[in-house]
């Protein structure tokens, strides 16, 4: 998920691969774990072969994404899947190189949509995935109701103190998830002026049980955070208002972020070789549009009552033939 604003519109990651550094690449195939770090997808030599890798963020989302195309491509489109993790800066670069053929989440990275979708023309959109994503701050609900000046960020530090945490040390502590995360939040922290410290759980995963924890506890907590996310449903939180959003804040310099993250529609991109010969899989993920109570339905699935992304797509698609069948080439 990119974290850092689009221009304009807005700035965003499961456990299919291995985690991987910003220079390489993990495949997973039916024959296990191979590297992809000099591979290309069959596409890239070989027109019209029967396989398609897709680049699987980090974040749970992205990977109930992931799961219910490689399901259908497979039981319905005769399609052997190759999967790959790989952060999301990373992701566009493979993407580029033919290494992989999709991206299906995509958060908005206006350097790499210039670079490669207007500049090099090695990238193309393939459409909006049905999906509205949104970052910010958000507390517990229960925080919000007892102390609801909480959610003007003017008023955070008046907070600070009681949202100390070991690792934040005197300051308030901001929970962050992945450190790979492309977020403003140590800018939005210096350019407000704020008594905070980012502190990263270090994955979503992480970050969802420090959230549970605090909640159990019913204890005060900051947290970075993001809708679609059916971690909601759980943990209800409110957002706290920053600094409206405006397209010359989100146009900046990174350092000079001191606005709210937009909100805007998640994209999907496919590398131009496979867009032009990728056949049906192409058109397949062209097609590929769904709700997010769709996507928190797999996501919860994954995350909460741990089956594994074939299963909780399995049991998605026999649910909701009425979503996906318009999604299948004719």
């Amino acid at each position: 998920m990119c974290r850092r604003p689009r221009t304009p519109g807005r700035a965003r990651r499961r456990t299919i691969g291995a985690l991987v550094a910003a220079a390489g690449l993990v495949a997973v195939t039916g024959c296990g774990a191979a590297d992809m770090t000099k591979q290309s997808s069959p596409y890239a030599d070989a027109s019209g072969a029967k396989s398609v890798t897709l680049s699987v963020q980090s974040w749970v989302g992205a990977q109930a994404n992931v799961a219910v195309a490689q399901y259908l491509l497979e039981h319905e489109l005769g399609y052997r899947v190759d999967t790959v993790q790989v952060d999301e800066v990373p992701a566009w670069d493979a993407l580029s190189q033919g290494r992989v053929d999709a991206i299906l989440e995509d958060w908005g990275h206006p350097a790499q949509e210039k670079e490669y979708v207007q500049d090099k023309k090695t990238v193309v959109p393939a459409g909006d995935e049905g999906v509205t994503g949104h970052i910010g701050w958000w507390v517990p609900q229960y925080l919000a109701q007892e102390h609801p000046d909480i959610l003007d960020w003017h008023n955070l530090d008046k907070y600070a103190a009681a949202l100390r945490t070991a690792e934040s040390g005197d300051q308030g502590q901001l929970l962050e998830g992945s450190p790979s995360y492309v977020t403003n939040d140590k800018a939005l922290v210096k350019n407000l002026h704020l008594d905070y410290q980012p502190v990263f759980a270090g994955s979503e995963a992480a970050q969802i049980t420090q959230i549970k924890q605090f909640a159990k506890e019913r204890k005060p907590f900051l947290t970075y955070w993001y809708t679609p996310q059916w971690l909601f449903d759980e943990v209800p939180m409110v957002e706290v208002q920053l600094p409206p959003y405006t397209d010359a804040c989100g146009a900046g310099a990174p350092a000079d972020i001191d606005c709210a993250y937009p909100t805007t529609p998640l994209q999907k991109y496919l590398n131009a070789t496979f867009a032009r010969s990728g056949g049906k899989a192409a058109q397949f993920l062209k097609n590929f549009h769904w709700s997010e109570d769709d996507q928190n339905e797999v996501s919860q699935l994954i995350a909460e009552q741990k089956l594994s992304p074939p299963a909780a797509a399995k049991q998605w698609v026999t649910a909701h033939p009425n979503v996906w069948k318009a999604w299948i080439p004719r």
